[in-house]
């Protein structure tokens, strides 16, 4: 899906697995992402992030997920307060935290696993994010980042 992968053994391994990410990429060392990620040691991996929703300035975001589904390599985003849309969706850089222990199989497991976490109170919007954005519109040639992020990186945590 034109994702990239990296994986790290623990969380607190995350900020420098994103500087050597933005860094390799000619990127700057500045994002927002998700308030769950937050306490994490973005300063000492030489990197400025706040906890916040992506504004239209934003070249990065950082999110979690609430699964990611392995049979299509897709993430799983849930919104509500504290998981903002804006921060997968607005910045021309995604980078997804991804702990092992959250992929399933397949898109059905995801959905399984969304009711049993939520019951009846399910979140107002589910996104999915299968790779960075694209688009066949014009003259039928595919453009990626016409719609959303140019570039989506997961980040797995943990070992399966």
């Amino acid at each position: 899906m034109a994702s990239t992968v990296d994986v790290v053994a623990t969380t607190a391994e995350v900020p420098a697995a994103v500087a050597r990410y933005l860094a390799g990429r000619g990127l700057a060392p500045r994002a927002v992402c998700w308030p769950e990620l937050a306490a994490l040691d973005w300063a000492a991996a030489g990197l400025a992030v706040e906890a916040r929703a992506a504004g239209g300035d934003d070249a990065t975001g950082i999110t979690g997920c609430f699964c990611a589904i392995a049979e299509t390599g897709t993430l799983l985003l849930v919104s509500g307060p504290q998981t903002a849309a804006t921060t997968s969706l607005l910045p021309e850089t995604h980078i997804a935290v991804v702990p092992v222990s959250r992929i399933v199989p397949a898109m059905e497991e995801g959905f399984a696993r969304l009711r049993a976490e939520y019951g009846e109170d399910l979140p107002r919007a589910v996104n999915f994010v299968s790779g960075p954005s694209r688009t066949g519109d014009i003259e039928q040639t595919i453009v990626l980042g016409a719609h959303g992020p140019y570039r989506v990186h997961l980040l797995l945590v943990g070992r399966g």
